[in-house]
């Protein structure tokens, strides 16, 4: 197979799955929606909108032609598509906003993606509906002045190609002052080392959707200022490409295995380098390296950004460069790489030492620091990868990074609790959703409450080989029942990490029983060779 195809082989797959999460069923007064656990099981009381993005894959699929493609120019698909596109607007709030996560959430991401998706899809199927039009317009106004909380770059650019497809659609430029404002503001929460602001930090997963959405973007409305942006993000996702063609992980500051190809065929017309980056990773996918999105929720997003990289494909290729040994430092994401000989280190300074460890080309170890289970009158998780201003010590053959634990967000919802945010969200909250949004990603995303329990992990490069201490001291190990080193804990809740990857297959480390040896004051210590 070529590596084109497997772009879209890679896409298609998920089809069967998308269409089994619709109600195709014409004569039910939930025709075309996409979230089953709403029409299908019953079992929350309003449909996500952002489910409606899916019907951006069944357009691609339907306009997908290739070999074995079943859903080529099927007119079910684009029948569904387009109850898809109607099911939109009609569940939508008298605004045109929707929901996703809670009732009266009015959530820009959903509102985006399934416009973005929508309005794509309409011009790729050639459809005639008013319903449809008059819906496209009323959401781009409401997109065109909502300001969510929390600084998520992806979501601003995404906003600006919707407008600017909205716009295209629809023969208007009446969203132009709020476009140019959203874009002026992606650029600002660019960092000066190439990286987009997500939340906490840099995520190259998030990184890569970002680039997507510039580089269509770019295509339309080229300048200077944007195209130097793109470039600069382009050459750092390269740099985290890794040499398995797997991409992300746990050292970044939304641990996402996120990678979103499209915009670097896009962009590779204008720079090479961006194709190299693909090639890399559709080497990864041909091994099976690339993470699993098949979640209810996710699965579009990269169904139809793989399926616009197999349509925007370039078929001439650079040829691919060995990379450069040394240390590549980036200060402001709190990131470090190591390239020695065959091995590759990717360490997150601002996650306590979290590391991917790479030795001739293979994933060796994945490791997300220690973690221990604390039980004081109730179970928590004390962890050290939680993202902070750990002290660091950066050296030719030595790294050490030292700070405090944090305690895991693991917080769940309960009848009671789901009970409460439906009466704020039926009450006052409706009309203050992004306060209520706010309160929750403080909850359960951002920020971290300190365990007593301090670590230093040490790694130092000796004779090619990596040696990685740790060591961690504690005032009460009495009240420590497990410890170990996992290669895929996280602690903050985010839609699209803990997807299943392969490396997350590596051995679990278990430090129970040196751990219960301990007395108060003495140290839990391990090295290993890697």
């Amino acid at each position: 197979m070529d590596n084109r195809a497997l772009f879209a082989q890679e896409a298609l797959r998920w089809i069967p799955k998308i269409l089994t999460l619709q109600d195709r069923n014409r004569h039910s007064p939930t025709y075309g929606c996409f979230d089953r656990n709403y029409w299908q099981y019953k079992i929350i009381d309003f449909p996500s909108g952002m489910s409606q993005e899916f019907v951006w894959p069944l357009a691609l699929a339907w306009d997908t032609e290739l070999e074995g493609n079943a859903f080529y120019r099927r007119d079910a698909l684009r029948e569904w598509a387009e109850a898809g596109m109607v099911f939109a607007a009609r569940s939508a709030h008298a605004d045109a906003s929707c929901d996703d996560y809670f009732p009266f959430e009015k959530a820009g991401g959903a509102a985006a993606f399934s416009l973005l998706a929508c309005a794509e899809s309409y011009k790729l199927l050639g459809l005639q509906n008013y319903e449809v039009l008059r819906f496209f317009e009323r959401r781009a106004d409401w997109l065109a002045h909502h300001n969510e909380s929390g600084q998520l770059t992806n979501h601003q650019a995404l906003i600006v190609l919707c407008l600017d497809r909205a716009g295209e659609l629809l023969g208007k430029d009446k969203w132009a002052r709020a476009r140019a404002e959203r874009l002026a503001k992606v650029l600002s929460w660019q960092n000066s080392e190439g990286w987009f602001q997500e939340y906490e930090g840099c995520d190259p997963g998030y990184h890569t959707l970002t680039i997507s959405l510039l580089a269509q973007i770019y295509e339309k409305t080229p300048t200077p200022e944007l195209r130097d942006a793109i470039s600069r993000a382009v050459t750092l996702a390269a740099e985290f490409m890794h040499p398995d063609g797997s991409f992300g992980g746990e050292y970044a500051s939304r641990n996402t295995y996120n990678f979103f190809p499209h915009g670097f065929e896009v962009f590779g017309r204008h720079d090479p380098a961006a194709l190299a980056v693909n090639d890399q990773f559709l080497r990864g996918v041909a091994a099976g390296k690339n993470a699993c999105h098949a979640d209810d929720h996710i699965v579009g997003h990269h169904t139809w950004n793989y399926l616009l990289a197999w349509r925007d494909f370039v078929k001439t290729r650079p040829v691919a460069t060995p990379r450069t040994a040394g240390k590549v430092h980036f200060p402001n994401a709190g990131l470090l790489i190591e390239r020695r000989g065959d091995a590759e280190l990717y360490l997150a300074l601002n996650k306590g030492g979290v590391f991917k460890f790479f030795r001739g080309g293979e994933l060796v170890a994945s490791d997300t620091q220690v973690s221990l289970v604390v039980e004081d009158g109730k179970s928590r998780n004390a962890v050290a990868h939680l993202v902070g201003n750990y002290a660091h010590e950066i050296e030719d053959a030595r790294i050490a990074v030292r700070g405090e634990f944090g305690w895991a967000k693991q917080k769940k919802m309960t009848p009671f609790n789901l009970i409460v945010l439906r009466l704020i969200m039926l009450g006052g909250g409706r009309f203050f959703p992004d306060l209520v949004r706010k309160l929750l990603q403080r909850v359960l995303i951002t920020g971290k409450k300190a365990a007593p329990f301090r670590f230093e992990r040490v790694l130092t490069w000796n004779e090619g080989r990596l040696m990685v201490t740790d060591r961690v001291e504690g005032d009460d190990w009495k009240s420590v029942k497990k410890a170990g080193i996992g290669c895929d804990q996280t602690s903050i809740y985010v839609v699209m990490s803990r997807t299943f990857q392969a490396g997350q297959m590596l051995p679990w480390i278990d430090l129970t029983e040196r751990a219960a040896k301990l007395q108060a004051g003495e140290a839990l210590e391990f090295t290993r060779a890697l």
